[in-house]
């Protein structure tokens, strides 16, 4: 019997209930790769749902960004309600790496801000991978990158149980081990108080708090409550509990100093090789920051940038695959990994490692970190395709790399709803005739849609564009807001929650709102400078962007081009080819198209 139950008012209808059943089949063939090729609507997610329900095995899903892992979290969790959905994505609001540019003699140091709500999801998700098998992780490529040796964070557990033998001093020793923080006011994550017999414990992946009295040297007894309504009264007595490490990075006292020793062994051959080739200036570099850095460990088991160090930490050899994500699921036949957006997501999964160890050689090369640095680094493609097990693409538009892979390829172009493909028409970006930009032609087709309470996405080219056209539109009495990559990750779901709501009428963006995003209300897509050929106006690119008006019966798309390039015609000929199908469809079963209709939710906390 599958660990997984399916809750939904919809049954299969259209391509899906096909779909569900070829993947399954292909999936329990025992086949590697399989690919659902699905238009925008034609409810990938709830095909993807369905295939996990028969499996019945613990997923992965991975999208290309925090946004849209941000909506199939709350896609899944709407599905599954009953089994533990998971997100897991960079906990990083900010992030500038630790470079060094040669031409320039430009150092620059990391730069990051941390965000303590994603940090406690990445928490829950591992820890529900530890304790549960009906699990589900929706997660950004951070996945891939290196998190901490799974043996040993679940061996730092501390597993209490009722009439279970301990000292006050012993309790407060191990957590303080496991690098939980003593406090005295107010708890935080991650954090313990002690009041005479009675530890009161905060752990880093949920916003609870666990109460546990000693007597006699023993567990006397143990109860959990919400942090934020922890009165007496609402704790809820326990028998046993599991307590997870704070950090995912753990090491013990011993461990600590043969990490030092390996350092310094490292160091004094490196020290070595540079003064050899005459590279006094980057010797003493590095010489002066590694020694700080080991008497920080040595002193609180921490530095600045001590994930450089983690090959030492961990005891893993030179060159050896770092530990990720992957290994918490366990053996890679034990998982199911889908990949949504695949042509968006396999290659930033292939791109990662390089770019990754191009920063770092030149960073090695010039004496700011010994070459055990480079091991500090994503999985190459390599290394994940040895970590998972088997994988099913989903994407409108899949790349090479999928089809020439793929043993089973589906395609889904039938939407359950009926809706078709949206019109798609092209207009100048300056009209001549009439002296009227594209501007100007895009505020009268917001206006009309202003009285009939539907959304318009317009998509521009730059960050600056999209800034200055939404204060445009604001200063001409518009509700409009823009969303680009510099805003924070828990933001952009609010500003699409917002979106949905109607809050605000228009939303300008370049390329966060191309794949998957789920907005029905959304009757208009206007796509401006659309000839500029690139990435972002490449036939792909313009399919996507385009398929976000297939959700709405009213949905239109408006090019603004001055001249029709390739990828022009190849994205309204792949549109037409699909309305053909779609109307013809719906003409041979007596269909009658009807919008979408979903109710908005806030995309990480409900």
């Amino acid at each position: 019997m599958s660990k997984f139950k399916l809750i939904s008012q919809f049954k299969p209808a259209g391509d899906q209930p096909r779909a569900i059943k070829e993947l399954i089949k292909s999936v329990q063939s025992g086949n590697r790769y399989q690919t659902l090729e699905g238009v925008t609507g034609s409810g990938k997610t709830f095909i993807m749902a369905s295939v996990i329900e028969k499996i019945g095995k613990p997923a992965l899903v991975i999208a290309p960004n925090k946004t849209l892992a941000a909506q199939l979290y709350s896609e899944y969790k709407n599905f599954f309600p009953e089994n533990k959905v998971c997100y897991f994505v960079s906990y990083y609001d900010y992030y500038q790496p630790e470079a060094y540019i040669p031409v320039t003699d430009t150092y620059i140091d990391k730069e990051a801000m941390i965000n303590e709500e994603i940090d406690r999801l990445r928490h829950f998700a591992t820890s529900a991978l530890m304790t549960r098998k009906d699990v589900i992780i929706v997660a950004s490529v951070s996945c891939i990158y290196n998190l901490g040796v799974p043996e040993t964070y679940f061996g730092a557990t501390l597993n209490l149980k009722i009439d279970k033998p301990i000292t006050r001093g012993d309790l407060i020793r191990q957590l303080v081990k496991m690098h939980f923080e003593r406090t005295r006011p107010s708890l935080k994550r991650g954090a313990f108080r002690v009041r005479g017999d009675i530890f009161e414990i905060m752990p880093a992946s949920e916003e609870i708090i666990y109460r546990i009295e000693l007597s006699g040297q023993k567990v006397a007894s143990m109860a959990f409550a919400d942090y934020l309504n922890k009165s007496g009264q609402n704790f809820i007595p326990q028998r046993e509990i599991i307590i997870f490490p704070p950090k995912h990075f753990i090491s013990t006292e011993p461990e600590r100093e043969r990490a030092i020793k390996e350092i310094k062994a490292e160091l004094k051959e490196r020290l070595a090789h540079l003064t050899k080739s005459g590279l006094l200036l980057e010797a003493e570099r590095l010489e002066r920051r590694t020694k700080f850095d080991v008497e920080m460990i040595r002193a609180i088991g921490y530095c600045h940038g001590v994930e450089n160090y983690s090959r030492h930490l961990t005891g893993k050899l030179p060159g050896e695959s770092p530990s990720t994500l992957l290994e918490y699921f366990g053996v890679p036949n034990g998982f199911l990994t889908i990949i949504d957006e695949s042509h968006i997501a396999v290659p930033q999964i292939r791109g990662m490692y390089e770019g990754d160890q191009s920063r770092k050689r030149v960073l090695v090369r010039h004496g700011f970190r010994l070459p055990s640095a480079m091991d500090n680094r994503p999985l190459n493609f390599k290394e994940f395709e040895e970590r998972t097990g088997q994988i099913i693409f989903t994407s409108a538009t899949p790349g090479d790399f999928e089809f020439e892979n793929s043993k089973k390829v589906v395609e889904a172009v039938i939407r359950p709803t009926g809706l078709v493909d949206p019109e798609v028409e092209v207009r100048s970006v300056f009209d001549r005739k009439t002296g009227k930009s594209q501007i100007d032609d895009l505020i009268k087709e917001i206006e009309k849609r202003l009285p009939l309470k539907e959304r318009i996405l317009a998509l521009t080219l730059t960050k600056k564009m999209a800034e200055e056209l939404s204060e445009f539109l604001i200063a001409r009495g518009i509700k409009a807001r823009y969303m680009h990559s510099d805003i924070k990750t828990l933001e952009r779901a609010t500003i699409l929650t917002d979106f949905r709501k109607g809050i605000f009428d228009v939303l300008v963006g370049i390329n966060l709102l191309r794949e998957g995003l789920d907005l029905p209300e959304v009757s208009l897509v206007a796509i401006l400078d659309a000839d500029k050929e690139g990435f972002l106006r490449s036939d792909v690119s313009l399919i996507q962007t385009m398929g976000r008006a297939a959700r709405n019966i009213n949905g239109k798309v408006i090019l603004y081009a001055d001249t029709f390039t390739g990828s022009i015609k190849e994205a309204i000929r792949q549109t037409n080819r699909r309305r053909e199908l779609q109307i013809k469809y719906n003409k041979k079963h007596g269909i009658t198209p009807k919008g979408i209709i979903k109710s908005v939710k806030d995309m990480i906390y409900e």
